[in-house]
């Protein structure tokens, strides 16, 4: 028996970096109240509220890349619709936390650095969806498969 193995292509192994990112990002802090020095200071990530839908996109991603080279036939799966509906979820997810974020008004900052400094997971998602949605691009903008 032999296997043929196809490449994994650009726009695969970008949203293979893309859902590593977004995973990563959901790792880091969110949002934090409080100053540096004080006592409670409080935060949150991805994990609470609607965040977590990002997370679970980020791993479907992952899954969806690796699925075709786990068999010997190509899988349906393997196709444009599925990604898009992956970063779909994710900038769902994405805007609900937000949202719940803006009700919680966690984003009150005292200086305006604390933009960047009190909330590095929260960029570093939307960047690796922006990735996402491009990778869901090149994959719609691909030749098909089989």
């Amino acid at each position: 028996m032999t296997m043929h193995r196809r490449p994994v292509g650009r726009a695969r192994l970008l949203a293979a970096i893309a859902a590593v990112v977004v995973a990563v990002g959901c790792l880091l802090p969110w949002w934090s109240v409080g100053c540096e020095g004080c006592v409670p200071t409080i935060g949150g990530n991805a994990f609470d509220g609607f965040g977590i839908l990002v997370f679970v996109a980020a791993l479907a991603t992952i899954a969806f890349v690796t699925l075709p080279y786990a068999a010997e036939r190509p899988i349906g799966v393997d196709r444009w619709p599925a990604y898009a509906i992956l970063a779909a979820i994710g900038w769902v997810g994405f805007g609900l936390r937000i949202l719940e974020l803006v009700g919680l008004r966690a984003f009150i900052f005292d200086q305006p650095t604390d933009v960047f400094t009190r909330g590095p997971g929260l960029w570093l998602t939307g960047i690796g969806l922006v990735m996402l949605a491009r990778a869901t691009y090149e994959v719609f903008r691909e030749p098909p498969r089989y």
